[in-house]
């Protein structure tokens, strides 16, 4: 055993996040046959996990070396950030189509891209953040427009208070078809972005009302 990982584990399938404590240990073994390829065998093992709870456990294979606690930290916050880089793929694949455009120029396609990148970027920050900050306040994520214009299509009244992140994604996510049983755990990333997509519209009808934009038009 060569060290110990500390981290928050965000919450799914309604187990709440918490911080997992793991040993880290580490060997170099060289497969059989001719090529002899040498690789290196990793083992992220849970320790002290509460009652009830299965440990999380990774064993890694991987081509570099690991020798020492660091080397083999870096290897499993990669491993970590394996199921973000899948969400933000999927925001992008299935949220903005990307794969849909039919744009004839690559300049086109790049600015496109950068946009949606963004785009996938803040869902996924949100679904992340959400999880392991929810008591955050909401305006550091939301613009003021966007907190009333979710208020407004929940047919909510402005609290006095400001929401927290937690309550702003779940007021969002319920626009995008999430129920909030107690089942369901935190929102995903479809809901959040189907719910987003109504907030921007009202956003954009806020803006025209203050500016007093003539409807008759």
């Amino acid at each position: 055993m060569l060290g110990h990982i500390s981290f928050v584990l965000p919450g799914r399938s309604g187990q709440k996040a918490r911080e997992v404590r793991q040993e880290l240990r580490s060997q170099r073994v060289t497969l059989p046959g001719r090529a002899g390829v040498t690789l290196t065998c990793v083992e992220a093992y849970e320790v002290d996990a509460p009652a009830g709870v299965k440990p999380v456990i990774w064993r890694l294979v991987t081509n570099r070396e690991a020798g020492d606690v660091h080397a083999i930290i870096e290897l499993v916050d990669w491993y970590r950030a394996r199921w973000e880089i899948e969400m933000f793929f999927n925001v992008l694949k299935n949220a903005c189509r990307v794969e849909a455009l039919q744009l004839s120029q690559m300049e086109r396609v790049e600015k496109a891209l950068a946009l949606y990148m963004v785009v996938s970027w803040r869902i996924a920050r949100l679904i992340r953040v959400g999880r392991t900050c929810p008591e955050l306040d909401a305006s550091l994520f939301f613009a003021a427009d966007e907190i009333h214009g979710a208020h407004v299509l929940c047919k909510k009244a402005r609290p006095k208070k400001r929401p927290t992140l937690n309550q702003m994604i779940r007021m969002i996510a319920s626009l995008g078809g999430f129920l909030g049983r107690k089942s369901d755990g935190e929102p995903g990333a479809k809901t959040l972005w189907i719910g987003m997509q109504r907030v921007m519209d009202a956003v954009i009808t806020i803006q025209i009302l203050r500016d007093g934009y003539d409807t008759s038009v």
